[in-house]
Formats: structure tokens, sequence, C-alpha cells
């Protein structure tokens, strides 16, 4: 068997409802898992498996771990619209997948639930939502990740694309802002009010440009076009403006990619001290390379380095212990900016951060990029 489909097995089979093996935020702080990101960024991932491989197994386990939050009124256990959290509309891109599989009416409820928080949340002057009710005027790379692709979907689906332009604008805003004309890169995050401790004062940009959020941020641009529906193309030029952001983007990391096919936790400083090569945001490189060439966005050229990428975080990171237990290490745990403890958004904060294994931000896009890898051989 492919050490793979061990290695995701295994964890799946020391995971309980309640308990998964790959939510190590939640085990660290011995509660429950009910509604997060990250348990959707793994569910997703294991859709992705039943997708490409037709084992049912994978979807039972998806089916049972959502339905077991999501009660018949459609409202969801854990979850708060008026959290106003960008982040907790992610895992609802699920529930679009089961809802067709199984055709539950409860994950259509719970669709629309989670429509409804998209409805309330603040947004900037530019019109750009919030990542958090907390995070005034603030717009992180991460947050068009956990928000956008599950809007397009919507808008697709149920709303007769209503919200397009809304979507569109706010990926321009992002395009036109956060990225770095000197290097293509992008900045972690933007307050537009310029008032957070950490931003620049003059463009209310943070410090540095971290791995894993710019790895969201392909995601974003890739997952949403992917939902779009341009089929009588009034929306090209809105599409083309993202696919161009997105080849812009690989074609400029590609740049900072390591001999060993990985990418450092923060990108551009490679080499420096404590800098290191992180898991989940190569995996997300070699997940976006992958399934941007199969797509048609990227040249087939380009699969190469995502073949690179995968299999340098196998060669250094997926391991058995001497009990036979699979694990994947090299997994940055969290990064963010402002909060309760003050994060700065410094280099030394991002090498702050713990490194774990097994964590779903990392398992996930590694999963992820495993399917996109299977769909080429296929």
């Amino acid at each position: 068997m492919d050490i793979i489909v061990q290695y995701i097995d295994g964890l799946m089979e020391r995971s309980t409802l309640d308990t998964p093996a790959w939510n190590i935020e939640k085990l660290k702080a011995g509660i429950k898992s009910k509604w997060n990101y990250i348990d959707g960024v793994m569910i997703k991932a294991i859709l992705e498996m039943y997708a490409i491989s037709g084992d049912k197994k994978y979807l039972d386990f998806a089916d049972k771990f959502i339905d077991h939050r999501v009660f018949e009124d459609g409202s969801i256990d854990g979850y708060s619209i008026g959290e106003k959290n960008i982040d907790n509309v992610n895992a609802g891109k699920t529930l679009f997948e089961l809802y067709e599989l199984t055709g539950k009416e409860k994950y259509k409820k719970a669709i629309d639930l989670v429509y409804s928080q998209i409805e309330i949340m603040p947004r900037t002057k530019t019109g750009n939502f919030w990542h958090k009710d907390i995070y005034p005027n603030q717009v992180w790379l991460d947050g068009m990740y956990m928000g956008q692709p599950f809007y397009m979907e919507y808008e697709t689906k149920f709303n007769n694309r209503a919200n397009y332009d809304d979507i569109f604008s706010q990926f321009k805003f992002v395009i036109e802002n956060l990225r770095n004309p000197l290097n293509g890169l992008y900045y972690h995050a933007i307050d537009t009010s310029k008032e957070a401790f950490w931003c620049d004062k003059v463009t209310g940009l943070s410090q540095n440009v971290w791995l894993r959020a710019i790895g969201w941020y392909a995601m974003a641009l890739l997952d949403t076009l992917d939902k779009v529906d341009n089929e009588d193309h009034k929306y090209d030029k809105e599409c083309k403006m993202m696919k161009d952001a997105f080849v812009d983007l690989m074609n400029a990391m590609l740049k900072y990619q390591d001999e060993s096919g990985m990418w450092y936790q923060v990108v551009n400083f490679g080499g420096m001290e404590k800098n290191y090569l992180e898991t989940s945001g190569s995996a997300i490189m070699a997940y976006a390379l992958l399934k941007g060439v199969r797509l048609g966005f990227l040249p087939e050229s380009y699969r190469e380095y995502g073949f690179k990428a995968l299999k340098g975080i196998e060669d250094r990171y997926l391991k058995a212990g001497e009990d036979g237990t699979i694990s994947l290490d090299g997994i940055c745990l969290v990064a963010g900016l402002g909060g309760s403890n003050n994060r700065p958004g410094t280099y030394d904060y991002y090498m702050s951060e713990p490194i774990v294994k097994d964590d779903a931000k990392g398992v996930g896009p590694f999963l992820l990029a495993y399917t996109e890898r299977l769909r080429c051989s296929n």
C-alpha cells in the first residue's frame, strides 16, 4: 500500500468524531472539536480521496464526521454566525459535496446558515470582509481562502451569480494592495485603517511574507476560479484578472523553491537563522501547481515543480516511528497578527510558533496535492 494512503488511513483510524487526530490545537487544549476551519480542511481532502479513489470508506468517514455536527434544522454544533469569523465559513465547503452525495436536506439548511454569515460580515471601506469581528478593518490572505471559494460556490449553485462582482472586487483589492511589486510575493495582511500596532503606518501592510498565508491565497484564487460559471463569457475580464494573478504568484514563488522542493516559513529569507522548510505551505504550493496545470492555467512543464515539492515533503517529513505509526512533521501550528497575545508579525515571531506533527493545516493540503498527483497518473 502507498505510504501516503497508509498514513491517511492510520490518522482516520486514530480519530473519533469529537477528537480527530489531526486537530492538534484542540488536542493540546484537551477540548472537544466542534465546527472549525481545521477540520474543514481535512474533511475536504478526505472527500477528494473519495472522488479520486471511489473508496466508500472516505465518503462514509466524511459524512459521519460532518453529520455529527449538523443538526436536522441545519444548525451546527459550535458555530455562531454572530462571531463573524471568516475562518468558520471554510468548513461549509464540505456541505456542498455531502449534500450532493447524500441528499441530506439538513446539509442544504446548513449551507444556507453559513451563507447567512457572509451576508452580515463587517467590511472595510473598500468592501472586503474583515478577517474577524475582533480584527476590525483587517484583510488577511488566510481569509480569502476561508471565505471566497464557499461564497463563489453558493452564488453559482443557489443564487444565480448575483454577487459575483463582489467576489471579484475583493480579489482585485488584494491583488492591487497586498502584492509586493518588487518580488511578486504577498504580505500576510493589511489593516486598511492603519491603526493596528503590527502594520506599516503608511501602507497598512504587515511586515513579512508567511508561506502558509501565501499558500491559502493561491488556493483561494484557484478554488474560487474552479467554481465560476462563465459559459456565457460575461466574466471573462474578471476571470483573466484572477488567472493572471495566480500565474504571476506561481512564477514568483518558483524563484524561492528550495532545491529540496520545499519552501521556507518566511518565503524570501531562506537561509536565515531559524528559518525552516515548512510542510503546510509547501504542500499547498504542490497542490496549487498541480491543479493549476490540470485546469490549464499553467504550462505542462510546471507539473514537475509540483511533483518535486510533494516528494520533498515526503523525503524530509513523512516518517514511520519505532511503533510503525507514520507521522508528517514540519508543520507550523498557527500564525497570525495581533490578538490577545499581541502577535507582531516580525521574522522572529514567525520562527517562534510551535512546529508540530500531523496537524490538518499541513495534512489536508498534503493529501490534496497527493490527489492531484493521482489525477495526473489516471
